[in-house]
């Protein structure tokens, strides 16, 4: 269940503050040349530094603590010896678990100098994020979200993902509500006050079909577009309050 608890709140805010201090810490050492293991290791020995666990390391088979998602990688990407090259983007989604509780965000990063429709996309889901927080509204529902999302989206030019979305977060790393980025004003599943959610559009190049690939030893899977072309994605984790909502992995 999602906190309700003033004392909940209180923690999950110190893990959304967390979160979004091991994005700003990650961002220095993303240059071409890096690989996404080393990636993955600055952000598990970042996580243990400050009291807390990485929460994807285990989950459900899950072998590393960071996912990175490299260019047409839509999400879920398993670190490896993969090196970072000049023009990529990447994805890194981290979740940390302090003091019981989940904070959980990611961001899209430029790998050095990259093209023009890897800036705008970068742009688009960036934008299209804030478009759905700005949707949210207690005890509106997950479709004015999904709306907000796909509306901007389309009007740009690109494609939003809609077998993968958001979902509710607290003690538990993965609950309802189930929040897509499309959807229909006024439908859905509703947006309790002092629950906690993530909003996470992951925004395609072209209308094309999802590919999925199996992660041995896991139920866990990890998608890229079927021709190779671009994603990019950005979440935040966000509490609903009874007048509207916080976005709590912000560095402040």
């Amino acid at each position: 269940m999602t906190p309700q608890l003033a004392s909940d709140i209180k923690k999950m805010e110190a893990a959304g503050r967390l979160a979004a201090r091991t994005l700003n810490h990650i961002e220095q050492f993303v240059k071409p040349g890096i690989s996404t293991n080393e990636i993955n290791q600055i952000v598990h020995d970042y996580t243990l530094s400050n009291d807390a666990k990485p929460a994807p390391l285990g989950y459900k088979g899950f072998p590393k603590s960071v996912c990175t998602s490299l260019n047409d990688c839509i999400c879920h990407g398993v670190p490896d010896d993969t090196i970072l090259k000049e023009g990529d983007i990447i994805n890194i989604d981290v979740t940390c678990i302090k003091d019981e509780f989940h904070g959980d965000t990611s961001r899209t990063f430029f790998v050095g100098e990259v093209s023009e429709t890897a800036k705008d996309i970068t742009r688009v889901a960036f934008e299209a994020m804030h478009k759905g927080i700005e949707a949210i509204s207690p005890h509106g529902k997950t479709g004015d979200i999904g709306f907000a999302i796909n509306k901007f989206v389309t009007r740009q030019g690109y494609h939003i993902v809609r077998e993968i979305g958001g979902h509710g977060i607290g003690r538990v790393f993965h609950t309802d509500p189930f929040v897509p980025s499309y959807g229909k004003k006024g439908k859905g599943q509703i947006l309790r006050p002092w629950h906690c959610i993530t909003v996470e559009p992951m925004i395609n190049e072209t209308s094309g079909k999802l590919k999925e690939f199996s992660i041995p030893n896991s139920d866990i899977a990890y998608y890229h577009t079927v021709d190779g072309s671009l994603s990019a994605q950005f979440e935040h984790t966000i509490l609903i309050t009874d007048t509207g909502y916080q976005i709590l992995t912000l560095d402040s």
